[in-house]
């Protein structure tokens, strides 16, 4: 016999019912991802405004250069601020430290953190960027799997800064 032949219909309505419950309980145990938006895009745009206070502040990269040129003869160490790359996602730019002919610090000013899927993908493409910008010790470095266009951003405004800083 069949559990759910026509002789027993009270079956079938348990394991109908039984269904729909399962089926509530699996959509309401979504989580969408908008709630910590609203908590962390409020911190999020004081880097992206004071980074993008520093577009503004290009001749101020120009100056760290300049500055920089002339600390190369006496300190060694110098600042230098990338060029602000465009992405889909939004502005990418870096600044180098330079001593002695060599990159010893990478540092994003700018990076895409519209929404907690940029947030996300920065978070782990950033040091992985950095790391491989340090130990190429130019600006051929690798994309990022997952974060193609902020990797894109990053080498050209990397390669940016380093032209600016003669290297």
């Amino acid at each position: 016999m069949h559990p759910l032949n026509k002789n027993r219909p009270l079956r079938r309505v348990l394991l109908a019912s039984a269904a729909t419950v399962s089926g509530i309980v699996m959509l309401l145990a979504l989580k969408p991802h908008t709630a910590p938006t609203v908590v962390t895009d409020s911190a999020a745009p004081a880097p992206s405004a004071s980074a993008s206070a520093s577009p503004g502040a290009t001749g101020d990269s120009g100056k760290s250069g300049k500055s920089g040129k002339s600390g190369s003869s006496s300190s060694g160490t110098r600042t230098v601020t990338g060029d602000t790359v465009q992405t889909r996602w939004g502005p990418v730019q870096v600044k180098v430290t330079i001593k002695s002919g060599r990159i010893t610090d990478v540092t994003a000013v700018q990076y895409p953190t519209d929404n907690p899927r940029d947030q996300e993908i920065n978070q782990y493409a950033l040091p992985q960027l950095r790391s491989e910008a340090l130990a190429a010790q130019s600006a051929s470095i690798d994309t990022v799997s997952g974060a193609t266009y902020t990797s894109q951003g990053y080498q050209q405004s990397l390669q940016s800064a380093l032209d600016s800083a003669g290297l």
